[in-house]
């Protein structure tokens, strides 16, 4: 199939770019043909995020967006943060004293998986073909080794490699312009930067684990439009992060622990610290009486303007979180994804519009995105993410506050973080080992009663899309190094050792995954390749 532009990844920056191509063409007065494939069973299965909208992006993409019925939730209506100091202890911030960008005046709670299914709508009634269930497994060359389009997996293969009685065969998307919008890690993305080496001369790009649930409360307790972040406790000893708690609509609030994967001991579970973080008096208070109802994790990428590679390469455009545009200062990724898939298309259609033979690499796209105010924003917080990996939560948190709050993100010099996440890792016999209680059924859960919330199922005969380049490093290096940590970054409980002595091995549980990514960027080894699996396989979330 023949498309003017197709597009990898039905999330904001991916919907934003296929409305905008389409309003933009239409502008013109051109018939252009625009397709997006989506891995997940629906547009929002596979959206997570906190999450807090910046309608700044929104307002210049739909002006009309309130008429339309865009799902925007509820408004902030309140501010409130903390640095938790211990199990039960805490101090609240006073606002003179956070950071600027993290203010959420004019800004509203929504569910992004509602969002991005309200913007394909729009995008659909403009005319873009949208095809989800649809894994975009491999990249299309031509013979110049310009992108072409992609090749979609096939469908109905044994893990054996035989094919079933319901073996479909993956098609050809091919394209003038292809843009990659999968989001954090994209499996296509990393192989695109490393093909055009489009990381050259830029910082290592740096990640966090978010981990999320959503919870019914009471309604006596619930204060739609409040927000609570924290930082400290419970991640110590070197790990650094925050927490989140939301109010949202319908008597429900959506909390979450972000973890920066840069953390040294091979010991820490993420999902074991949030677990922990939901006694403290500060969340419990909300939670004691509620109803779990929800859970999903997904990387994030923090690295910012540092670590942003170039976004064009002939044939098409990383956009959105597969190139890192997230503001890790505002903790805010939508708005910035939707405006670099509203640039993409004012490259492409300008480029299409021209008589002769549109250029192969689109360059122009780099003058636009230095000319708009995304650029402008990971400017000002480029030294928001080395800052805190430098100096830690509270020495970090008040150079921050000196640099968004008194120099506007102006200061003369950057910072930088130039080591990898995964290369932080230290020897397991140079850490402390740590002991996690065990979960009450009240507020804190195991992972397999986790994953079961989010409702995440993978057809199980099929290959195993979590590759190892080499399977012996797991027990020759992993375990006996690092105790594998594998076991513990995994929010899913993909990965387990089995056996004793001799007989232990690597046990894969590739049903769980959440395809959060993770395995593929702490894997101290670098020997897990994330592929996709077949279509439509992964989590289902409702609303997250």
């Amino acid at each position: 199939m023949e498309f003017d532009v197709v597009i990898v990844g039905g999330g904001p920056a991916g919907l934003s770019a296929a409305c905008a191509l389409m309003n933009q063409a239409k502008e013109k007065k051109q018939e252009i043909s625009v397709c997006v494939i989506e891995k997940g069973s629906e547009i929002g299965a596979h959206t997570l995020s906190g999450a807090i909208l910046d309608p700044r992006a929104l307002q210049e993409l739909f002006p009309d967006y309130i008429e339309r019925g865009a799902p925007l939730g509820v408004p902030v209506s309140k501010d409130e943060i903390y640095y938790f100091t211990g199990e039960e202890s805490a101090r609240q911030l006073p606002h003179s004293l956070i950071p600027a960008p993290m203010h959420n005046t004019g800004n509203t709670i929504i569910s992004l998986g509602n969002f991005c299914r309200w913007l394909a709508q729009q995008a659909e009634a403009a005319g873009v073909d949208i095809f989800p269930g649809f894994a975009a497994k491999e990249i299309i060359y031509d013979e110049a080794g310009t992108v072409k389009g992609v090749l979609t997996g096939d469908m109905g293969i044994k893990s054996n490699g035989e094919l079933k009685h319901s073996y479909t065969p993956g098609m050809e998307l091919l394209a003038k312009y292809t843009l990659f919008a999968e989001g954090c890690r994209g499996h296509l993305g990393k192989q695109l930067i490393k093909q055009f080496q489009l990381d050259k001369d830029v910082d290592p790009q740096h990640y966090a684990l978010g981990i999320k649930e959503l919870w019914d409360i009471p309604q006596e307790l619930h204060q739609p439009g409040l927000v609570i972040h924290g930082s400290g406790w419970p991640l110590n000893e070197g790990a650094t992060g925050g927490s989140f708690l939301y109010h949202c609509e319908n008597g429900q609030v959506s909390l979450g622990l972000i973890t920066d994967l840069s953390y040294s001991n091979p010991y820490l579970s993420p999902f074991d610290e949030f677990q922990r973080l939901k006694h403290h008096p500060v969340f419990s208070h909300y939670l004691q009486h509620g109803k779990r109802v929800a859970y999903g994790a997904r990387a994030i990428a923090k690295g910012g303007l540092n670590s942003l590679p170039k976004m064009h390469f002939p044939g098409g455009l990383l956009i959105g979180c597969d190139a890192g545009t997230l503001n890790f200062a505002k903790i805010k990724g939508t708005h910035t994804a939707m405006k670099t898939g509203m640039i993409a298309a004012t490259a492409i259609v300008d480029a299409l519009s021209q008589h002769e033979q549109p250029p192969a690499d689109l360059t122009a796209f780099s003058a636009l995105f230095a000319q708009s105010w995304v650029y402008d924003e990971l400017h000002s917080a480029r030294n928001f993410g080395p800052a805190m990996h430098r100096f830690g939560t509270l020495l970090g948190g008040a150079f921050n506050y000196l640099d968004q709050n008194w120099f506007k993100g102006k200061l003369p010099f950057t910072l930088h973080d130039r080591t990898p996440d995964y290369q932080r890792l230290k020897k397991a016999s140079l850490c402390k080992q740590i002991t996690y209680p065990k979960p009450d059924g009240i507020l804190s859960f195991d992972k397999l009663s986790s994953v079961y919330l989010s409702n995440t199922n993978h057809e199980e005969d099929q290959p195993c899309h979590l590759v190892l380049r080499d399977p012996a490093l797991p027990i020759s290096l992993n375990l006996p190094i690092y105790a594998e940590p594998a076991q513990r970054y995994c929010p899913a409980g993909v990965y387990e050792i089995t056996g004793e002595g001799d007989n232990k091995k690597l046990q894969i549980n590739a049903q769980n995954c959440v395809h959060c990514k993770t395995c593929d960027i702490k894997d101290p080894c670098q020997n897990i390749d994330w592929t996709v699996p077949e279509g439509a396989g992964g989590p289902n979330y409702p609303n997250m």
